[in-house]
């Protein structure tokens, strides 16, 4: 997950250094001690959300995922293809010294995912500040497509526009409060009609401004009220300081949640008010 600074102190500890390698062995071996797990929450949700919106749009076309913040395509990995995250800090954490790296890697990858795409793979489009690392999620076949940019400071391009075109689902694992309701702003300028949206929200930041703006592009958003998912270890004890004390201005507290050393998200998913009515989010995701 790469972050696009919108000139907030979050008070998380910094980790720029992993976030635009030619590959993601430094990304995966640096989390792999936090236990970084949320890419694991998304898939299974994820995966239940492209199935009930191809069950409800019908037909057999390639469903469409832009995914924000995408870093090195883990999260189109886990979507479109039979592995776990578990797999993937064997391969990229835990390689040794001989192993394959940058341009070679992603050949080999290319090759390795292959064999392991899933019947009915979406097409990803992928969206990051980090260009080597939206390069090397293109250059081994995990996105169809990829955009180095930052919108939070830029419109997008004509090219981003036109691939956003037709999409039918946006995801983010954890960039909210690193982008903001700007960014999807400025996607949803590039859209007709507006697609589904899933974030995980750390509950140290507000989703408002962002379901706000969904609100009025046509989506409501429903927050799942039956559990949070954690995201990673606090790095440090600052950090973790930092973290109770955003929760505490929030008024929330970490009984059962925070106070277990990790990071905490909530799911957020936002649907035009007819498909809610149709399938509230707990009949949506019924064993969550």
């Amino acid at each position: 997950m790469t972050h696009t600074s919108t000139g907030i102190d979050w008070g998380k500890a910094h980790f720029e250094s992993i976030y635009n390698c030619p590959d993601p062995r430094r990304y995966f071996s640096t989390l792999q001690p936090l236990a970084y797990q949320i890419p694991h929450h998304g898939q299974a949700i994820f995966r239940a959300l492209a199935d009930a919106l191809q069950q409800h749009r019908g037909d057999r076309r390639p469903l469409r995922v832009v995914d924000l913040c995408c870093s090195y395509g883990v999260n189109a990995a886990l979507l479109n293809h039979r592995v776990s995250l578990d797999d993937l800090y064997h391969r990229y954490a835990d390689a040794g010294p001989d192993a394959p790296e940058g341009d070679r890697l992603a050949q080999e990858d290319r090759a390795f995912y292959a064999a392991l795409r899933r019947p009915g793979a979406a097409r990803v489009t992928g969206i990051d500040a980090a260009e080597r690392a939206v390069g090397y999620a293109v250059a081994a076949g995990l996105l169809d497509q990829g955009f180095a940019a930052n919108l939070e400071a830029d419109a997008p391009a004509p090219e981003l526009c036109r691939a956003l075109e037709g999409t039918d689902l946006i995801t983010v694992t954890g960039g909210v409060g690193y982008i903001t309701a700007r960014t999807f702003a400025r996607l949803f300028d590039c859209v007709a009609e507006p697609p589904w949206v899933a974030a995980f929200v750390l509950r140290t930041v507000s989703y408002r401004p962002v379901s706000a703006l969904l609100a009025r592009a046509g989506l409501v958003t429903e927050r799942l009220t039956t559990r949070s998912f954690r995201q990673r270890r606090f790095a440090d004890e600052a950090e973790r300081r930092a973290a109770l004390d955003a929760l505490s201005a929030r008024g929330l507290t970490v009984g059962g949640k925070e106070a277990d050393g990790f990071y905490h998200a909530e799911l957020y998913v936002s649907r035009p008010a007819a498909d809610v009515a149709a399938l509230p989010l707990a009949e949506l995701l019924p064993a969550l």
